[in-house]
């Protein structure tokens, strides 16, 4: 594999192509749009769209439900600084002298100035011979200029239902008053289950979004390895980053048995001002309705 080029669209949306060494150092691609569109795949329920992005503040494309998920993951994780859905294509020649091209799905900075580029498949074999071909690929150009390459496996069921669940709280306006994280700092500054503290702090309805929003954003910390209820231990502190780049193995929480909680009738409720629901916590499969949480399908494949 030899003469690695980038292909890129710049901010008036002129194709531009450049010796990829060469862009790493000058392009800002985070800042640039898709280099090609997310395709549609007919009979899928759901297509290409956007994620809103906490770390931010913008959208950025998306073209599955498992890229979306792997955003997610981004979007918490507090070394990323930028993010970008495919905003670079890579060309180069095999050893044989053939011409080979590929779009890497996701692009992510961090604060060292490093990047990533990764393709976020559905299941291991997603793509096929040819995509596990261009992984080789892309990984030995992102080791030319000290990025990293990265197939995103999913993570577990549990941790990703989990997620889904604080991501719909991650927009500031779930932060409440100003004198409420504060608050709920202060009544964490022990380990308590999740609902005690909250009712600490004032009512559940209006305590919960901005706890939430808390957890999300790493100011109050649980484990998110299984299923997120009213029992759930928190603390306030630092949380270590849940990415997708580690390799770790997130063991699948049990599922056999486990019920919504005893809030989660008496407190079912939705903050009519905000839309957002406070009140059962959730199990795997739910999601949140709201802050810009789209649904998405049409896996690589």
């Amino acid at each position: 594999m030899t003469g690695f080029e980038a292909c890129f669209l710049d901010p008036l949306g002129h194709s531009v192509q450049q010796r990829w060494t060469d862009a790493v150092l000058t392009v800002a691609f985070e800042d640039l749009p898709t280099v090609s569109a997310f395709p549609t795949v007919p009979g899928r329920r759901w297509g290409p769209g956007l994620w809103w992005s906490a770390t931010t503040g913008g959208h950025v494309a998306a073209g599955s439900n498992a890229m979306r998920t792997q955003l997610m993951i981004l979007d918490r994780d507090p070394h990323v600084v930028a993010l970008a859905g495919r905003p670079v294509r890579l060309l180069w020649h095999t050893d044989r002298g053939q011409a080979r091209s590929w779009t890497p799905q996701l692009f992510a900075r961090y604060r060292d100035g490093t990047a990533t580029l990764a393709d976020c498949p559905s299941h291991a074999g997603a793509g096929g011979e040819r995509a596990l071909q261009a992984a080789e690929a892309i990984q030995a150009a992102c080791a030319q200029v000290g990025w990293t390459y990265r197939r995103l496996q999913p993570p577990e069921e549990v941790l990703t239902a989990n997620l889904k669940w604080l991501a719909g709280y991650r927009h500031p306006r779930n932060a409440g008053r100003p004198d409420l994280m504060p608050a709920l700092l202060d009544a964490f500054r022990r380990p308590r289950p999740l609902m005690e503290g909250a009712e600490a702090v004032g009512d559940p309805l209006r305590v919960l979004p901005a706890l939430y929003h808390a957890l999300w954003h790493g100011h109050l910390t649980t484990s998110l390895e299984t299923t997120l209820q009213g029992w759930a231990i928190v603390t306030a502190g630092p949380r270590d980053a849940v990415t997708a780049f580690t390799g770790r193995h997130h063991p699948k929480g049990s599922q056999d048995g486990d019920e919504a909680g005893p809030d989660s009738q008496a407190r079912a409720a939705t903050d009519a001002s905000t839309g957002v629901g406070v009140g059962p916590t959730p199990v795997a499969g739910t999601v949140p309705i709201g802050d810009g949480a789209c649904g998405l399908d049409g896996e690589l494949s």
